[in-house]
């Protein structure tokens, strides 16, 4: 069950907390496109930002297993850093060179960004749903 909690909390964390500092970027014309891309896309002709937020909640299941035992600052401090590297590594790595997309050094600043504020929201909403870290389990010797 809190594996589903991790995905629902970080597919609603693409919604709220990327597309929201999105739309921000968008407002002070930093960003050129409006969030909420509801362009179908391939194969199945999902609207866009449909499918960013499956993929940020499959982002969240790794995320949600690096901080469930972690407290505190470092909680917050890793959900920030996995969020703003892994999938914006993956994207410009992977992803944009698939399609073709030439990646731009202000592209990996928003992509850190954006995906920070994914990563910090997810752990928002795993709170809110309930989910609390829970301590290591005891190691025998």
């Amino acid at each position: 069950m809190i594996w589903l909690k991790a995905f629902i909390a970080a597919f609603l964390a693409t919604l709220i907390f990327h597309q929201g500092l999105f739309g921000l970027f968008y407002l002070a014309d930093i960003l050129p496109k409006a969030p909420y891309n509801m362009t179908p896309t391939g194969p199945l002709g999902v609207p866009s930002v449909l499918s960013l937020a499956f993929w940020g909640g499959l982002w969240g299941l790794p995320l949600w297993a690096l901080v469930r035992r972690r407290t505190g600052v470092s909680h917050w401090l890793i959900s920030l850093v996995f969020g703003a590297v892994g999938p914006t590594a993956v994207a410009m790595l992977v992803v944009f060179p698939l399609k073709g997309i030439e990646v731009a050094p202000l592209m990996v600043v928003g992509g850190l960004m954006l995906n920070g504020a994914w990563g910090v929201g997810t752990s928002l909403l795993m709170r809110a749903m309930g989910a609390r870290p829970s301590p290591a389990a005891p190691t025998t010797a």
